[in-house]
């Protein structure tokens, strides 16, 4: 390995150290403030977490590989505009800011718990397979960024970093809790915003590249092997159908994302959800163009890459290229410090869903007991990252991953939710078609059709959900069927 790459993965090493560290030390914190860690401390972090820690958590949350990696490959295809990935999902913590109070207000711990109260057992049971399968999936993309960037670094075998990437995150993950890892993900933060912008603007001024102008020349005059000009400058070229859908996949998948809703329900209280939303989408949109300038960079002042096509290391080696040995590191840190985050809030998610949807009701009978649950809940983290390794030794497009596990989670629920929280009429059957025509819908559009004009099939399914749920519900109201019982929402 040459200097740079020793240097780099130190750091790395040093940062997955004390990534663990933190979030066992915050762990302890809390084991010390309560004699008997109750299910809701290990998942829901008390239901204490501030405006920052929220906020915080929400970004470090969404941003994972599919917002680092995934952003610098796909400038390949769409230049500048593949920035449109994240900048979505700062409108869509935005727009979700509006409802959020209502995830603390539904005294539920998930997705699915809040699904059952409104439409009946056959929905709950239907929206928990669903989103567990989601995390599954979105776990394996972050396994996929963290390990592709260890393989570069190291040039070991990418199985090999997989398993060891999945190997660091089930243990700080399953022995230190949520509340584990959202003190962590205050320091994910700052290395992921800080870091990587400041590694950027050290990138962009290297004397080889010369700022920003000699980059964006460059930019203008590359071409793919057939000698198209790639256009990399664009920020349109993505289309506005994909840029729709990204903004319409995140509203709809924000309030039925589990690791998502998760952090809402922790919050202290309903104005703290909102807020710490505000704060997480003007994050994100900020952001959004960080890793996309580092993937510009690569294509356009490595001789030779765009020549290749699309490369899913193209962060990694623009930065191993063009930034000193201590810089690198802090970049590629801020990658693994992304895709941990992101990967250990889909561990906690899973483990919540299974826990209060599935053991607790059917497995345990409705009976509940912290001690077996914490049990199950480590159990059940090991399993997802398990399953999250076979995804990443099975598939590499993060992206497209993560855009398939969105929409099968969200597609179907999002209008039972929506109209759970706001419709009195809505009926139980009207919820749980909603939920098997937008999933089948979006199944279909992804496998059967490959989602043609790049739209996310979230939105055909969400579409198709939400005529099924107001055709339902009209024609049972006039044969006289009764309305859903209403949620029950806490006052504050």
């Amino acid at each position: 390995m040459s200097k740079i790459q020793i240097t780099a993965l130190i750091m790395i090493i040093l940062y997955m150290v004390a990534t663990v560290f933190v979030g066992l030390f915050a762990s302890s914190r809390q084991k010390k403030k309560s004699s008997k860690q109750s299910n809701e401390d290990f998942l829901m972090a008390s239901k204490s977490l501030g405006p920052l820690a929220l906020a915080g958590t929400l970004f470090a949350s969404n941003t994972g590989g599919a917002s680092t990696t995934g952003i610098a490959t796909n400038v390949y295809g769409y230049g500048l505009s593949a920035s449109w990935y994240v900048i979505a999902a700062g409108i869509g913590f935005i727009l979700v800011a509006f409802i959020a109070p209502y995830f603390r207000r539904s005294q539920s711990s998930t997705v699915p718990e809040i699904i059952g109260k409104r439409y009946g057992k056959k929905s709950h049971i239907l929206t928990a397979i669903t989103s567990i399968g989601a995390l599954f999936l979105a776990t394996g993309a972050q396994i996929i960024a963290t390990a592709s960037i260890i393989s570069v670094v190291t040039g070991i075998d990418y199985k090999i970093a997989a398993i060891i990437t999945t190997a660091i995150v089930i243990v700080y993950t399953m022995f230190g809790g949520y509340k584990s890892v959202t003190a962590a993900n205050m320091m994910h933060v700052l290395f992921i915003t800080v870091g990587m912008t400041i590694a950027m603007f050290i990138m962009v001024n290297n004397k080889d590249i010369g700022g920003f102008s000699a980059l964006f020349d460059k930019a203008r005059t590359v071409s793919d092997a057939s000698g198209k000009n790639l256009d990399f400058l664009s920020m349109v070229k993505i289309g506005a159908p994909t840029i729709l859908g990204y903004v319409a996949m995140y509203f709809m998948t924000f309030p039925t994302g589990q690791e998502i809703v998760q952090t809402f329900g922790s919050a202290k209280d309903g104005k703290t959800a909102k807020f710490g939303s505000f704060i997480a989408g003007g994050l994100s949109a900020v952001y959004a163009i960080v890793p996309a300038i580092i993937g510009l960079i690569a294509y356009a002042c490595i001789d030779g890459y765009a020549s290749a096509g699309a490369q899913k290391n193209a962060l990694a080696d623009a930065t191993i290229t063009f930034t000193p040995p201590i810089i690198a590191g802090i970049v590629l840190a801020a990658i693994v410090a992304a895709t941990m985050s992101s990967a250990s809030g889909n561990m906690i998610g899973t483990a919540t869903m299974f826990t209060n949807d599935v053991f607790r009701p059917y497995i345990n009978k409705g009976k509940h007991d912290d001690q077996k649950e914490v049990k199950i809940s480590k159990i059940v983290m090991v399993t997802v990252g398990i399953v999250g390794l076979v995804v990443a030794l099975t598939a590499s497009n993060i992206i497209a991953v993560m855009m398939g596990a969105f929409a099968l989670r969200s597609a179907g629920p999002f209008a039972a939710f929506i109209m759970g929280l706001f419709s009195k009429k809505v009926t139980k059957n009207a919820g749980f078609w909603s939920i098997v025509t937008g999933t089948v819908v979006a199944a279909i559009w992804i496998y059967g059709l490959k989602s043609p004009w790049d739209l996310s099939a979230i939105v055909p399914g969400g579409i198709a959900a939400f005529i099924a749920i107001f055709l339902v519900t009209a024609v049972e109201n006039k044969a006289g069927v009764k309305p859903a019982p209403p949620l029950e929402l806490d006052e504050k």
